[in-house]
């Protein structure tokens, strides 16, 4: 997930990327170490000076980040890893780097497809510590086509509907719909107490991808197939989405409905205005995000009372689910003069009782490993009592590119803006599937 933030400072970016814009290349001038390659067990040497430099698109994890910079300087004093953050223009300055052969020594991706269409710069960490200890539903987000674990999960995520409980109390909804039309009836009845029902974000491109996965999922179940063999067939051109009724009926149905009972302007609200409109109360239902939203929203209104549960995505409840699991992943630069000594640094994060801890206590993620906490916070533990007794949905946007995710939230804001029809957008979107859904 790639979450917008309205206030990043320039100081910081232009400070850090004074610090590393020279990337894995810089380092083997500085430090002079031998690249023996990731896996190998070699000893890295503790009284040599090693600089790491660190390239990523995740703001909102800045003082997380530098918290355990500082913390593995006390376990290695003799490493320095130089932090640069960037998230505006992020993918074309991480290729035009790559191109340049000035490769940072560690980089951010998406997972799922993405895995492959970096594999080449990637460090092979099958056989490390930190790939035994990610869950078994994060390692296979991180694994690539012929099974080498090339990526490291940022965190564990979450995806689902997020609901303020007190606004559908006072509505007279008890349960959160789990069909489409137990969702007609939630809206008629909060319409009723004059509460708006959906906070929107059509602004952002990324937000599009996290509601229609679930649709695919309920496509794929309905075909009797795989959401990955789905989503392949699209990336071939094999098949329309007017054969699948969660997609063409369903799934636009369901952004009308958003629309028509939603915040006004929707393609003028942008990721910071819908957690605004949602955490003071404006409406009741927010769409298109997951857990990184509920400090935002608690630091608005600290007591809200917030509720998640998987989209009505059609007549059969069991298909409303939520969606766990990891879509953004690290990448060590297998190139890298200090592949080690980086290797070295995260087999610490992911293993020691720091790193275990630093995803609930610190970052207050979902920690993508096991034996970890979770994080003192609502939508985590809601998410554990949900998936003991319901299964989760598949993250189905791992199984497609960025580029064709972009591509497809410009067309679905072009439909609600109104200058393209449902079939002009169907077409374009199968369109852009085959053209930009597949490193291949």
């Amino acid at each position: 997930m790639k979450k917008k933030i309205l206030a990043l400072s320039f100081s910081l970016v232009l400070l850090m990327g004074l610090l590393s814009a020279c990337g894995g290349n810089n380092n083997a001038a500085n430090n002079g170490a031998n690249n023996a390659g990731a896996g190998n067990g070699a000893a890295t040497d503790d009284s040599k000076p090693v600089t790491i430099n660190m390239f990523t698109a995740s703001p909102e994890y800045t003082d997380a980040f530098n918290a355990y910079i500082e913390e593995y300087k006390k376990v290695k004093p003799n490493v320095t890893i130089n932090l640069e953050i960037m998230q505006a223009d992020y993918n074309t300055v991480l290729k035009s780097r790559i191109a340049a052969g000035s490769t940072p020594d560690v980089f951010q991706t998406t997972a799922g497809g993405d895995i492959d269409t970096f594999a080449e710069y990637s460090a092979d960490l099958t056989d490390q510590p930190l790939a035994a200890a990610m869950t078994d539903a994060v390692r296979a987000n991180m694994t690539s086509t012929d099974g080498k674990v090339l990526g490291l999960p940022v965190k564990g995520n979450l995806f689902s509907v997020i609901y303020n409980k007190k606004l559908l109390d006072e509505a007279g909804v008890t349960t959160f719909p789990k069909t489409t039309a137990e969702l007609d009836d939630a809206i008629a009845k909060l319409e009723a107490k004059g509460i708006t029902p959906f906070a929107n974000a059509y602004k952002e491109w990324w937000v599009w991808k996290h509601v229609f996965q679930h649709f695919v999922n309920a496509a794929a179940q309905d075909a009797g197939v795989t959401t990955q063999d789905l989503v392949n067939s699209f990336i071939a051109g094999d098949v329309k989405i007017k054969d699948y009724p969660a997609l063409y009926n369903n799934f636009f149905s369901f952004v009308d409905t958003t629309v028509k009972h939603g915040t006004d302007k929707p393609l003028e609200r942008d990721s910071n205005a819908q957690v605004s409109d949602f955490a003071s109360g404006k409406a009741a239902i927010m769409i298109g995000k997951g857990a990184w939203d509920e400090e935002a929203i608690k630091k608005i209104t600290p007591d809200i009372q917030i509720g998640i549960a998987g989209y009505p995505v059609s007549d059969k409840a069991e298909q409303a689910t939520i969606i766990t699991g990891a879509d953004q992943a690290l990448r060590i630069n297998k190139d890298s003069a200090v592949v080690n000594e980086t290797v070295e640094f995260f087999n610490w994060l992911y293993t020691s009782e720091y790193g275990k801890n630093w995803f609930s206590t610190v970052a207050k993620v979902i920690p993508p490993i096991k034996d970890a906490p979770l994080p003192d916070l609502d939508m985590p533990k809601k998410m554990n009592e949900i998936l003991k007794s319901e299964p989760s949905g598949d993250l189905a946007i791992n199984y497609s590119l960025d580029t064709f995710h972009q591509k497809f939230g410009e067309i679905m804001q072009a439909y609600i803006g109104g200058s393209k029809s449902k079939d002009q957008a169907v077409t374009e979107i199968e369109q852009a599937w085959v053209q930009l859904g597949s490193a291949q």
